[in-house]
């Protein structure tokens, strides 16, 4: 793959927490060498008060989000995805749509924070954990020479990642 700005999907059901928070430290951490993109197979309409909470706390502007079908990305004319990552279970197994050039795909699951229940404090240290793993997931992205390698060891090595 050749050395660019690559198109990062991340996917989930509601698109309220896990993938508009991963959209906004992709789009931060990224330097300019990845713009960030998410959706969902079954928007919430909404994104979590809590998200955008955590993602002025890490200083992202919270003003552009907003909880989108994943068909908005999948149309003619939309942005050509290089990574679709998905970050919750129930997107992973369901039918994606056909992407345009065979983007690389591979799991990225963790607990759903919008989730938990209980006081506003709990459910802020779970917003707090999702951001913690989505931030190392996502730096040991950035870490990887996805120029150097052959899209099957990335696909292999962003599996990998997921895993951790």
């Amino acid at each position: 793959m050749a050395d660019r700005t690559y198109n990062v999907l991340f996917l989930c059901t509601g698109n309220s927490a896990r993938s508009i928070i991963a959209e906004g430290l992709l789009n931060r951490l990224g330097g300019g060498r990845f713009k960030a993109y998410s959706a969902g197979s079954h928007p919430a309409g909404r994104v979590n008060a809590f998200s955008l909470e955590v993602l002025e706390a890490a200083g992202l502007p919270t003003d552009a989000y907003r909880s989108k079908s994943w068909d908005e990305l999948a149309r003619p004319g939309a942005p050509r995805m290089d990574f679709i990552f998905t970050v919750c279970d129930s997107a992973a197994g369901e039918v994606c749509p056909v992407w345009p050039g065979k983007p690389i795909t591979a799991h990225w699951g963790l607990a759903d924070p919008a989730a938990v229940e209980g006081t506003d404090e709990r459910k802020r240290a779970a917003f707090r954990d999702a951001t913690a793993i989505l931030r190392r997931r996502i730096e040991l992205l950035l870490n990887l020479p996805i120029a150097k390698l052959d899209p099957l060891a990335v696909h292999s090595k962003l599996k990998e990642i997921g895993k951790r």
